[in-house]
């Protein structure tokens, strides 16, 4: 491959997004019920972005993230995570793509790691079943343990470990092999407030130290306060965004803004907050009129 041709490929993959979901639907059957997780849900996320996806149970979050980590199969739309199609993918390529591709935390602290293996052990072994040379293995897992502050803990088994040292033990097994995408689901949802904002540093850290992608997926919005994004998740759908961003004023004091967006769909459609439906207490219909730069949402007239 040539330089120049080199460095076509490098910029066509910072191009593309991480993460790109589109008119996503996810229907499970069971006796004759049909139940829709997810109706046309659309994400994107940047290369080296660290977002959250917040939602109240059975909004379709879960399901979501176990498409994107190729545990299960959309039933239509489009779904793609560092360039690899998930609809199209055979058995055999999605082994593969977990091993290498995509990184797993889940939210149980005993699902993440072997119980007789130590810290050290559990990512070596992560390493082993993905092919890596001995030779490298210790030295990969000193490196992920010291960059999450924890390199003191590489002899020690998870029962001698507290809830949150397991968690950022699991984060380093989970970017052994290098991923370009890490997705944690509710990685913080055994935890206490303390332990939380450990593994949610962790997980900023290792985004920003690493440039690794990091979906975090949960119900607790106080994880927002680790990100400059969440994307909210009702109804199988994707609803509203908040970006945040910092500003420094003339006299050099920082000031935090956060703008919160609603997600339009390609056919136009929209979900309001519940705050704001509440607030204004928006019922069946609503009156809409089109003003120069803005549209207006107003109460409908009474039945």
């Amino acid at each position: 491959m040539t330089t120049a041709t080199a460095a076509a490929t490098a910029a066509s993959a910072a191009a593309r997004p991480a993460i790109h979901c589109r008119d996503l639907v996810r229907i499970f059957s069971a006796e004759g019920v049909e139940v829709q997780a997810l109706q046309g849900l659309g994400l994107e996320v940047a290369p080296g972005e660290l977002t959250a996806l917040v939602g109240a149970s059975g909004s379709g979050k879960s399901t979501l993230l176990s498409i994107l980590s190729g545990l299960d199969v959309p039933t239509a739309g489009q779904a793609s995570v560092a360039g690899f199609d998930l609809l199209a993918m055979r058995e055999r390529d999605r082994v593969g793509y977990r091993r290498h591709v995509v990184g797993f935390v889940w939210q149980q602290t005993g699902r993440n790691l072997i119980p007789y293996l130590s810290a050290a052990e559990n990512i070596a072994l992560t390493l082993a079943v993905a092919g890596a040379p001995r030779s490298g293995r210790a030295a990969r897992a000193t490196e992920l343990l010291e960059l999450l502050d924890i390199g003191e803990l590489a002899d020690r088994r998870p029962q001698q470990l507290s809830g949150g040292q397991q968690q950022r033990v699991a984060i380093a097994v989970a970017l052994a092999n290098e991923p370009e995408v890490l997705l944690a689901d509710e990685p913080t949802g055994e935890l206490d407030e303390a332990n939380s904002a450990l593994v949610l540093e962790a997980m900023r850290a290792v985004n920003e130290r690493l440039g690794v992608t990091v979906l975090i997926v949960t119900h607790d919005p106080g994880v927002s306060d680790h990100v400059r994004r969440t994307v909210q998740i009702r109804d199988g759908r994707t609803s509203t965004e908040t970006l945040r961003r910092t500003e420094v004023a003339d006299d050099g004091a920082e000031r935090h803004i956060a703008e919160e967006f609603a997600v339009l769909d390609r056919v136009g459609r929209l979900q309001l907050p519940p705050d704001y439906v509440a607030a204004l207490d928006l019922k069946h219909r609503v009156r809409l009129s089109l003003e120069d730069d803005h549209a207006e949402v107003r109460k409908g007239d009474a039945e």
